[in-house]
This record gives C-alpha cells, sequence and structure tokens, in this order.
C-alpha cells in the first residue's frame, strides 16, 4: 500500500489490526526462535504492537521498524516509556531501553541497522502488503538478514474476494513461494480465528485461518 493509505489509517485510528496484547503464538512459540536473552529480535512494521514490550520484559533486545510516527509516539506514550530521539539517515531513531524503533520506510533499511539481529518475528508486515509488494519485501528482507537465523511468521488465510485486504490473504503455498528457496518452513499451528475477528466476520468473512510457520534461514 501506499504511505498515504497507513498515515491515514494511524491518523484517522483505523487500527483493528493491532492487539492489545501479546500475541498467543509469539508466547507459545517463542521458545522455537532458540535466541539467547540479551540478543536483539526484529519486528517489521511493528505499529505499537505490545509485543515489543513483552519480548523486552523476557530480557531481549527489540529492533522495530514503523512507518507511521504516530504509532510510534504512542507505543512509548501507552507504556510509559521515557524516550531518545535521534536521526539516523531516512529514519527517526526512538529508544528506551532495549527496546528501538526505526521510524520510516521498511525498504529503505539496509543491512546494517540489521547487523546484530539474531531472529525475526512477523505478524503484521507480510500480511499488511498486496501481492506484488509482498514479494518485495520478502527479497528486500533476504538481502537484510545477517547469515543464519530463525523467523516467527504469522499468517491470515481466507477467501480474498471476500474482502479486500489489509490484511490479505497468505496461504501456505504463498509462503513457500516467497521464501522457501532460502529457507526451511515449518508450519507450527493454524486455527480458526473467524470468531475473535468480528470486524472482519462483518466484511463478509466466511472463513479464517491464522497460521504459525517457523523459518530457519541458511547461512548464505
Amino acid at each position: 500500500m501506499e504511505p498515504d493509505f497507513w498515515h491515514a489509517r494511524w491518523a484517522n485510528n483505523q487500527i483493528g489490526f493491532h492487539e492489545g496484547r501479546p500475541n498467543d503464538f509469539l508466547v507459545k512459540f517463542l521458545p522455537r526462535l532458540a535466541v539467547m536473552p540479551g540478543r536483539r529480535i526484529f519486528v517489521p512494521m511493528c505499529g505499537k504492537g505490545v509485543d515489543m514490550q513483552w519480548l523486552a520484559g523476557q530480557g531481549y533486545a527489540v529492533l522495530g521498524v514503523e512507518l507511521s510516527p504516530i504509532a510510534v509516539q504512542a507505543f512509548f506514550a501507552e507504556n510509559n516509556l521515557p524516550v531518545e530521539q535521534s536521526t539516523h539517515g531516512p529514519f527517526t531513531r526512538w529508544r528506551s531501553g532495549a527496546i528501538e524503533i526505526l521510524c520510516g520506510d521498511f525498504f529503505a533499511l539496509t543491512a546494517d541497522e540489521l547487523a546484530d539481529v539474531a531472529a525475526v518475528y512477523d505478524r503484521a508486515a507480510l500480511i499488511a502488503l498486496p501481492e506484488h509488494l509482498r514479494t518485495a519485501y520478502a527479497r528486500h528482507l533476504e538481502t537484510l538478514l545477517p547469515g543464519s537465523m530463525r523467523h516467527l511468521l504469522v499468517t491470515l488465510d481466507y477467501p480474498q474476494e471476500q474482502m479486500s485486504g489489509p490484511p490479505f490473504s497468505v496461504d501456505a503455498a504463498e509462503v513457500r513461494c516467497l521464501f522457501g528457496a532460502r529457507c526451511t518452513i515449518e508450519p507450527l499451528e493454524s486455527r480458526d480465528a473467524l470468531a475473535d475477528n468480528p470486524h472482519l466476520q462483518a466484511k463478509g468473512l466466511a472463513r479464517l485461518q491464522e497460521n504459525v510457520f517457523l523459518l530457519t534461514r541458511a547461512i548464505k
């Protein structure tokens, strides 16, 4: 989607995608990332997700990237975190303790920003993008990540013709197409999520599956 789309969504508080508690899949499957406390986990298109505060509470450093300054400011304000701001290339860097968010365009990231990242957690990035940008996202992420690592990916799967995204439907076949050349892909869990998302059910969805995958990336 164009940046103006997301700026408008945040400005108008149209953020049905925001979860007000740590994601169940993250809590359950965090050990599968096999990351030692103190290492850094990357959260792309992080919004104001409370997952970042939860990860910090588990002893991890967190690096998020988010387009909307409204979302970034809200994250630190709602979690009562003192914050330092600075300019970092095309980004504004917001930092508080173990949490750092780069406010700007994901596609402007370079490998230098992710040099010390040990794992990736994506609940909201891939499914926020239309099909042509999902391919670009996967390829850019591939260029950013250092060496081997694990990637916890949460997606939604529903009849795309029943609702225009975002969030978009990304099924297991597309995950394999996007990441299979560089990663081994392990499906971890799939569950019916329609009852938990009444705002999507109200848009006419008859089926909604939430899926979580563990992607293990070999050294280049």
